[in-house]
C-alpha cells in the first residue's frame, strides 16, 4: 500500500472498469467518464494536491502492479479536530481475505503516528456487514446512524456511523 501517484491512473482506472458491477450497490452514480484513465488521472492529481497541503491521504493496494484497493482519508481538518474521514474497498476478486481490514489497521496507526490525527470517521451501508467488520476490527466504534445520509447506487440511503478515536 501506499500513496497514489499520477502514473497509477490506468491501473485505477482498469480497478474500477474491473470492478464496476461488484461496487455498484456500495458506491454513487458514476458518469461513464469515471471508469476512463483521463477521470482517474484528474481525480489522482486533486488528491495529490490535497496531500501535499495535508488535507487528504489517498492510497492505493497493489499486487504487483494491478490495483487492488482504494483507501482514501479526505476532509482532513487540523486545528483542535484533528479529523479526517476513510473511504475504501477492495477488488472483488481479493475481497474476504482480510486485506482491508490489515490495510485499514495500517491506515489508524499512520493517521496516529505519522500524520498527527485524534480521529478517524468512515460509516458503511446499514447491510454492509464485510465492511463493518473491517472497521470494528481496526478499533472504530459504531456511533449513530444517520438516515438518508448518502446517495448510493441513484438513492438516499441510511448509514452506520463510526468513529476511531486515536489518542485517549
Amino acid at each position: 500500500m501506499r500513496i497514489l501517484r499520477s502514473s497509477d491512473a490506468p491501473a485505477l482506472a482498469a480497478a474500477y472498469v474491473r470492478n464496476r458491477e461488484y461496487l455498484s450497490p456500495w458506491e454513487p452514480v458514476r458518469p461513464e467518464e469515471y471508469y476512463t484513465e483521463a477521470w482517474q488521472a484528474s481525480d489522482i492529481a486533486s488528491r495529490l494536491v490535497a496531500e501535499k497541503a495535508g488535507e487528504g491521504y489517498p492510497l492505493g493496494l497493489f499486487a504487483d502492479d494491478i490495483l487492488v484497493g482504494r483507501f482514501n482519508m479526505a476532509g482532513i481538518v487540523r486545528g483542535p479536530f484533528q479529523s479526517a474521514g476513510l473511504g475504501y474497498w477492495v477488488d472483488n476478486t481479493y475481497a474476504g481475505r482480510g486485506l482491508a481490514s490489515a490495510a485499514v489497521q495500517v491506515i489508524v496507526g499512520t493517521a496516529r503516528d505519522v500524520l498527527g490525527l485524534h480521529r478517524i470517521e468512515a460509516s458503511t451501508l446499514l447491510h454492509n456487514a464485510g465492511s463493518q467488520r473491517v472497521l470494528l476490527k481496526a478499533g472504530f466504534r459504531q456511533i449513530g446512524m444517520a438516515p438518508r445520509y448518502l446517495q448510493i447506487a441513484g438513492e438516499w440511503q441510511d448509514h452506520n456511523l463510526y468513529q476511531v478515536v486515536l489518542h485517549d
